[in-house]
């Protein structure tokens, strides 16, 4: 795999499996964090921040849509890379150029904030304009301050009062099995690593569509970080794990209350524009030549998120902004 030793660009830098082929994800090497306080050394200031996105990464689309959903795009400015991506990384184009320094490829951000920086370089990327650095790459730490350290002034709380518990096991919960779990499938090198991944991947999808069954949402009837770390696997399964990482025990298109419940949250106000199919299939059939040597890009499948869902059926505590009865701020 990829990746920055010393600032410099490696292509045969590290193996993505262990000694039993199961898939090992590196830690994100970037932690610091943005407080509401002023005398902080990252304050969340207007203006201040800018995030750097793939549209094809969940991880990246995590932080989108916590962004979009908090009111925050007049707040912090947002960027993409290219949706393909090969041996010199993430890269920028005329398409999708760098606004802040006109750099080629992600990397080089990296390597403007640390020039002796080691480890893979990774989006999303939460950038301080005033420091010139990272601050943060881990993107569930980048979901929370989003959510708690900035005044998005829409009434939406993903991480409210009384829920914050039960929001942080279930985000615990959902991260190995199904979240990282697709991945684990679809890179494990072998047979058995492969299975016992997609056993586990397939025990979770049905424990929450059980769940789904009785209650809107998976912390119960308010919209909350867990559902947006779910949804952002479950929006890319049918196009992409299904197929290319051979997760093809069901599809969830299949599964009656996880297909309501995305199709649900992808109406919600300001999701679908967070979407975008042709790169999420572009980046994963073209990118892993390894799991996909003649990087064929599918025609398939024929699914529709706009379609009615049933969800209504359960009570829901949804704010103004996301039941379109105030607006969600566009880019």
């Amino acid at each position: 795999m990829n990746m920055l030793v010393d600032g410099e660009w490696r292509t045969d830098a590290y193996e993505t499996t262990n000694e039993d082929g199961e898939f090992d994800r590196q830690e994100t090497a970037f932690r610091e964090w943005i407080s509401n306080d002023p005398d902080a050394e990252f304050p969340a200031e207007s203006g201040r921040y800018h995030v750097y996105i793939s549209r094809a990464c969940p991880w990246a689309h995590r932080v989108a849509l916590t962004r979009r959903l908090n009111g925050l795009t007049d707040d912090i400015s947002l960027s993409l890379v290219d949706a393909e991506r090969y041996e010199n990384g993430w890269r920028f184009s005329e398409t999708n150029p760098d606004p802040l320094y006109d750099e080629e490829y992600l990397r080089e951000l990296y390597t403007r904030a640390d020039p002796a920086f080691t480890g893979r370089v990774t989006v999303p990327v939460l950038w301080d304009k005033e420091t010139e650095t990272i601050v943060n790459n881990e993107s569930r730490e980048i979901m929370r301050m989003l959510n708690t350290e900035f005044d998005g002034d829409n009434g939406v709380d993903l991480w409210p009062e009384g829920y914050r518990d039960e929001v942080d096991e279930i985000l615990d919960a959902i991260y190995e099995p199904i979240n990282n779990g697709v991945y684990r499938t679809g890179f494990a090198d072998s047979q058995d690593a492969h299975e016992r991944a997609a056993e586990e991947l397939f025990e979770a999808l049905d424990h929450w569509e059980s769940v789904l069954a009785d209650q809107r949402f998976l912390a119960g009837d308010v919209f909350t970080e867990a559902d947006i770390a779910m949804f952002a696997t479950l929006v890319r399964f049918d196009h992409v794990y299904h197929t290319h990482f051979k997760c093809n025990r069901r599809a969830i298109h299949e599964y009656d209350n996880l297909w309501n419940y995305t199709k649900e949250i992808y109406q919600l106000p300001g999701v679908a524009e967070t979407v975008n199919i042709d790169h999420i299939t572009r980046h994963y059939y073209k990118t892993h030549g390894d799991v996909n040597p003649k990087r064929l890009v599918p025609i398939g499948p024929d699914i529709d998120f706009t379609e009615p869902h049933d969800r209504d059926r359960l009570s829901a505590d949804l704010p103004p902004a996301l039941r379109g009865e105030a607006p969600v701020a566009d880019d």
